[in-house]
């Protein structure tokens, strides 16, 4: 498929919805009991907006619908109701979770809020966790990790790991539910994170390649259910290596063939990034990444679903926001 490093959807404005959010990647607009979130080319990393990488968004929302189709066999509850367009998903409002839950695979990572860096520098320990003794970086960990981190409420802000006891002690589910306590919740919440990954897991390995960590995020709907929101197992929530060459890699100390963001991450620090400044990286993403990108996220949207990716629309990102207001 041709990069036109040109043709991106960068930033979107809708201002007769009901209300509207611009964040780091999606733009979300509010209808009624429904959101509409638009996926842009936006790209962020270490908690900066670094620039587009053509084609992303749209291969960001497809995988995502891909990976909800998967959360229905294994019932799990999500907000997806439709994608009238590639880079659109219709969803259901809910009230979000203000905790990201991470779980982790491998002791890997290039961010401060990353297990290998906490192996490091923060004395094997993660959100209250010790991790094993004599482990090298890229190995998987015995058991699955869940490390919690708050949700900036800014750009510019940065995640922060905490521990489960945290997420209650420090009241951050206070209020969330009327129907459920907050250890209710949480208990909830780590139950589908660790079913989820789990299963991400089977999928990827039968398409050659592994889960290594993922974000889910979280809410309560109008029913006061706990819900999936935001994305499922997309190279912007996770990490993905190549099954076949992992082994060998390992054994020669060199980093796993990668195929999601964290490329882009490793370009950008190779370029000149120090992840221990204040620096703004954006600077550091060149053209020449952006088209690698790009290509990455296709490819792992073909290996991954085992379809080829196309970009089939008739209508613009406007018009299909304004079907809402004329309903």
């Amino acid at each position: 498929m041709n990069i036109n490093l040109n043709q991106i959807i960068d930033q979107t404005n809708f201002e007769k919805a009901d209300s509207f959010h611009h964040g780091k990647v999606r733009d979300s607009f509010v209808f009624g009991d429904k959101r509409a979130i638009v996926v842009s080319d936006r790209v962020s990393a270490f908690d900066f907006i670094l620039g587009t990488i053509p084609m992303k968004g749209a291969v960001l929302n497809q995988i995502a619908a891909w990976w909800f189709a998967e959360l229905d066999k294994i019932g799990i509850p999500h907000h997806l109701i439709s994608t009238p367009h590639p880079n659109i998903s219709i969803v259901k409002n809910v009230k979000v979770m203000p905790i990201e839950v991470i779980v982790r695979g491998y002791l890997t990572g290039s961010t401060k809020t990353s297990s290998w860096y906490a192996y490091q520098n923060l004395d094997r320990k993660i959100c209250g966790i010790e991790m094993p003794e004599n482990m090298k970086k890229n190995e998987p960990f015995p058991e699955y990790l869940i490390t919690p981190t708050t949700k900036p409420t800014e750009i510019g802000q940065h995640d922060e790991n905490i521990s489960e006891a945290q997420v209650i002690s420090q009241g951050h589910l206070e209020g969330l539910s009327d129907k459920y306590r907050p250890e209710e919740i949480w208990e909830k919440a780590r139950s589908y994170a660790l079913k989820m990954f789990a299963h991400g897991q089977a999928v990827a390995a039968k398409q050659g390649l592994i889960l290594v960590d993922t974000k889910y995020e979280m809410g309560i709907d109008a029913e006061g259910e706990l819900i999936i929101i935001d994305e499922v197992h997309t190279p912007d929530s996770s990490r993905y290596w190549v099954a076949e060459s992992y082994e060998e890699r390992l054994a020669k100390g060199e980093e796993p063939q990668s195929l999601d963001k964290e490329f882009v991450r490793k370009m950008v620090i190779e370029a000149g990034y120090n992840v221990d400044s204040d620096e703004d990286p954006k600077k550091y993403l060149n053209d020449d990444t952006r088209q690698k990108a790009a290509k990455k996220y296709i490819d792992l949207y073909e290996k991954m679903t085992g379809e080829t990716f196309e970009i089939k629309t008739t209508k613009s990102i406007q018009e299909v926001l304004e079907t809402f207001t004329s309903k």
